[in-house]
């Protein structure tokens, strides 16, 4: 694919068409002209060791410790996992569990740190020359690090890096899109630190083997768009900077690949079969300061907004910070909230307990007040089609519904419940205002509940069938073992006869008196 000239970039006849989508009233204004602040160290830091889609994290350390910042506190288990390190010095109080930052509240596994204040640094990560590193080194050092894609998705950034091995890359695209209302934390730190995320996007290009690079960006982050603009290589590869219409999900990542080349990523495959890989702005950030600077992923840049918060701002925030201690640095609350978010409005996943941490994927923290989020009456699905028109992936969301409410869901799945990307399109353009999204999340949740059963009932039958096999395996080693055994003794006595039979008859003793006379 041959992307146009940057002077050509802004003419919409460059744009592939998607499908869908719709124009939420974006609100950034509230944060957008707010730099990135450090904020302060918590007195207290929670550290799920569940930050990532995959496996969960091994904890190494146990109540007691002292631990330094950069500390290895959680090892990665499995090829998709990633390793937790500690956000700053302290002493462990807790290895337990405690809340996840989820709609569920459930318990998950978490290291729970005293902070000292001092924010000591430990012996930082190993540094890279990337310009001399092999692909290898470049994706194990964003594995020791601990990265994930911090757009929200938190895939291990090292197993997509990892990808060149199996799939012929020729570009990568770097999502600066941000289409979520509200939040502006990426596009805060492309105008801010433009020069850093081009290295990193360079460091990740070289690890994958591609020849270009595209940063794409929404027409409506004009100073973002013209930070990034100053670099046309990174590490001697081209950069572009790729301009496109501001809609929503334009930040996901296979709408965006369609978008820039026309290419249409099949159901349930991945971009990298159309030979692209995308990663987000934040992410070649956090890889640029791993690799340089040995530093692994112990912060990120949060947007705390909404008319519910006093002073809107983007904010530096440690990994393991509790929510509601970010949301006082920022003044609190102006007014009481109706809704608290972790992330955007159309994705983000609503809380009821502040004390739940900012984990590595957490891109907003929003309070939105009553006259943000109207209260609207359910009524009977019309069958319009809006929602049909609006769902970017081609699914037909009102039927989905009718057969998720019939408690039909292998049929909700045959028509393509599994490959919902949970935009939240639907739900926004229904005039009915049902909750479609919210019921295809249910549908999903209790069809993979329904394959974990399955799971389980198969693994119980394939350990028993085994138990069964071992304890007849055993069985048959012990009657061979005493057939054996009983042939042995047999051939024994076998021999023992015939060697007697062999052997001349016994000379008959003479015995003599004590006087020297025979015995009569």
């Amino acid at each position: 694919m041959t992307f146009p000239h940057f002077a050509a970039l802004f003419r919409p006849s460059q744009f592939f068409g998607i499908r869908g989508g719709v124009h939420p009233e974006t609100r950034k204004h509230l944060s957008a002209e707010s730099a990135i602040e450090d904020m302060p160290i918590p007195s207290l830091i929670r550290v799920p060791l569940q930050q990532h889609i995959g496996a969960e994290a091994e904890p190494l350390v146990k109540r007691d410790d002292l631990v330094v910042k950069g500390q290895l506190i959680g090892k990665a288990r499995g090829p998709v996992s990633a390793n937790i390190h500690a956000p700053t010095s302290g002493r462990v109080i807790a290895v337990g569990h405690f809340a996840a930052p989820h709609p569920s509240g459930l318990p998950i596994p978490t290291i729970t740190i005293r902070t000292d204040g001092l924010d000591t640094w430990g012996p930082r990560l190993g540094r890279l020359r990337p310009e001399n590193a092999t692909p290898e080194e470049i994706a194990a050092k964003v594995a020791e690090a601990g990265i994930v894609g911090m757009g929200g998705a938190t895939f291990p950034s090292a197993v997509k890096l990892n990808l060149r091995s199996r799939y012929d890359l020729h570009t990568l695209v770097i999502n600066g899109a941000e289409c979520e209302p509200y939040l502006t934390c990426d596009d805060r730190l492309m105008r801010e630190r433009a020069e850093e995320i081009a290295d990193g996007v360079g460091i990740m290009a070289r690890a994958l083997g591609v020849k270009q690079i595209v940063v794409a960006i929404e027409s409506n982050k004009a100073e973002a768009i013209s930070a990034m603009q100053r670099f046309d290589r990174a590490l001697d590869v081209p950069l572009r900077v790729q301009v496109v219409p501001t809609q929503y999900p334009m930040g996901s990542e296979k709408h965006l690949v369609k978008i820039l080349t026309g290419k249409e990523t099949p159901a349930r495959a991945l971009t990298a079969d159309l030979g692209v890989v995308v990663h987000n702005a934040a992410t070649a950030h956090a890889v640029h300061l791993a690799v340089r600077y040995g530093e692994p992923l112990l912060s990120r840049v949060v947007t705390v907004s909404g008319r519910g918060i006093r002073r809107p701002a983007n904010v530096r925030v440690l990994i393991g910070t509790p929510v509601s201690e970010v949301i006082a640095h920022c003044g609190g609350y102006a007014e009481e909230p109706e809704r608290l978010l972790l992330g955007g409005p159309m994705m983000g996943q609503p809380i009821q307990n502040v004390r739940v941490p900012v984990v590595k994927g957490t891109s907003g923290i929003l309070a939105l007040t009553k006259a943000e989020t109207p209260e609207r009456d359910t009524m009977p699905c019309i069958r319009c089609g809006r929602c049909a028109q609006a769902c970017p992936v081609g699914l037909t969301p009102f039927e989905l519904n009718a057969r998720i409410q019939a408690d039909d869901l292998d049929g909700a799945g045959r028509i393509g419940l599994l490959d919902c990307i949970t935009c939240g399109c639907c739900s926004f353009t229904c005039p009915s205002n049902i909750p479609l999204v919210q019921t295809i999340h249910y549908a999903r949740g209790k069809l993979a509940e329904g394959e974990g059963r399955k799971h389980q009932q198969e693994e119980t039958k394939r350990l028993a069938a085994a138990r069964k096999a071992r304890e007849e395996a055993a069985a048959e080693a012990k009657r061979q073992m005493m057939a054996k055994r009983k042939a042995d003794m047999e051939a024994k006595k076998k021999r023992e006869a015939e060697a007697a039979a062999k052997m001349p008859p016994p000379v008959a003793e003479v015995q003599t008196g004590q006087h020297g006379g025979v015995a009569q």
